[in-house]
């Protein structure tokens, strides 16, 4: 289609005509319409500021730009006029602590109703940390937000198939009580859904579990089933083509991505996509090497693995879903010690390994920062206590992490972890899948 040249504020920007068709309705329905501006090869646009502009330009172009509050206001003013989802989609990945009531404040004025909603959910599990917040909101507003069904952190062990005729009153997913410090059971498992060796994985207030095992040898178990918390109710869906266990499970953007796993003992590097939409499992790019519970993290609309090779190295690779390809981020090596778990916070990775083997149970804390892309060691040693330490969610600015003995709360802060607070530990020893849920008032139990 060409380019185009577009004035904003008086500054001009030349533009692939395309690229703004493909990504904004605003240019789509102007060049089908027929009028005069549609067949110009120069356009001056007002309504919105040239920074603001500038800023869609770089999100179209492919890069993920960190913006300060000027920029934010200018981003979404930009992408109501524009009718740009990929701006807005942009934005919601950046929403934090610091911009949260500026964000959802000005989405709501602009009309970026998704983006507003997004920026609502978060302010409603922030509630505890974002002082007078309340007052700064419009009474509507803040109705909105204190009507939000706040995020749980919810927890299961490894639990294989049950026979039908056997009741086994073990196999529960439980979920956190902060306000009476206990954990509470939410309800059962299907009979025949496997939590060892699964890969499990939260998209859009659904549970998804996929593969595991059954028995010493390892038998896979070939059925997928979904909890949808707000309906209350198991789901089947397809397995992927490649069936595997010990697979990473990532939830992004309406799909899950099995990564990896294991399939007769054998670790495997193909990669499958699901598409809730159309109920269907397709492969993508195989990841760089053959692996099995791979430790993988989201943030900013990113997906990321942390992958080991021999001789004691670490390699953080990313995933892009436009382009299917992994690139690697950053590598890093370190004596007797691989990462067991990745989280994500902000523009951070924080990876968790076990300490060298004379230390084994002590936990090393260390954060890679995507935007300087260097790497930091927290200060001091977490002691591991049987695996808290190596399952772990954030929250807002929380880190939550359990273990038998007890909850832990960190708070995320100057990219350090500080402890805030300790509640009951997950009565049910072994390895734990973790991951949140908005539950429904009232919710007593999950149907089977």
């Amino acid at each position: 289609m060409g380019e185009l040249q577009i004035i904003v504020e008086g500054k001009l920007f030349t533009v692939d005509k395309s690229l703004l068709v493909m990504n904004s309705e605003y240019f789509r329905a102007l060049f089908e319409s027929g009028m005069r501006e549609s067949t110009q090869e120069e356009i001056q646009l007002h309504g919105f500021s040239s920074l603001g502009f500038l800023t869609l330009l770089r999100v179209l172009r492919g890069e993920r730009p960190i913006l300060d509050a000027e920029e934010i206001l200018s981003a979404i003013e930009c992408a109501a006029f524009l009718q740009a989802e990929p701006m807005a989609r942009h934005l919601e990945n950046l929403i934090n602590s610091d911009n949260c009531l500026l964000m959802y404040q000005a989405a709501a004025t602009f009309g970026l109703l998704d983006l507003a909603h997004a920026t609502a959910l978060y302010i409603r599990d922030m509630c505890q940390d974002l002082s007078g917040y309340a007052d700064s909101l419009p009474a509507d507003m803040l109705d909105y937000v204190e009507n939000l069904l706040p995020n749980t952190f919810v927890a299961v062990g490894a639990h294989t198939p049950t026979f039908e005729f056997m009741e086994d009153v073990s196999r529960t997913i439980c979920y956190l009580d902060e306000d009476e410090d206990c954990w509470r059971t939410l309800g059962c498992l299907p009979d025949n859904a496997s939590t060892f060796l699964a890969g499990i994985t939260t998209l859009d207030n659904k549970i998804y579990i996929v593969g595991g095992v059954r028995g010493a040898n390892k038998l896979i178990v070939d059925l997928s089933f979904c909890y949808d918390a707000d309906k209350g109710s198991w789901s089947q869906f397809p397995s992927p083509q490649h069936l595997r266990y010990d697979v990473a499970l990532v939830g992004h953007e309406g799909h899950l991505y099995a990564i990896g796993g294991e399939l007769n003992r054998v670790s495997l590097k193909s990669v499958e996509r699901y598409s809730v939409t159309s109920n269907t499992w397709a492969f993508v790019s195989d990841l760089p090497q053959a692996a099995a519970g791979v430790p993988c993290a989201k943030t900013m609309g990113r997906i990321f693995v942390c992958l080991w090779k021999p001789l004691d190295t670490t390699i953080i690779y990313e995933y892009h879903v436009e382009k299917d390809t992994w690139l690697p981020l950053t590598s890093i090596k370190r004596s007797q010690s691989y990462g067991h778990c990745m989280v994500a916070h902000r523009d951070d990775l924080y990876v968790m390994r076990n300490g060298p083997s004379d230390d084994f149970l002590r936990c090393i804390i260390e954060c890679f920062n995507l935007s300087t892309r260097q790497w930091t060691a927290l200060s001091g040693q977490f002691v591991n206590s049987k695996g808290a330490l190596f399952t772990a969610v954030v929250r807002g600015d929380t880190v939550c992490t359990v273990n038998k003995a007890l909850t832990l709360l960190y708070k995320l802060e100057d990219s350090t972890w500080k402890p805030r607070k300790e509640t009951a530990g997950f009565s049910k020893g072994g390895s734990l899948h973790t991951f949140l849920l908005r539950l429904p008032k009232g919710c007593k139990k999950l149907a089977t």
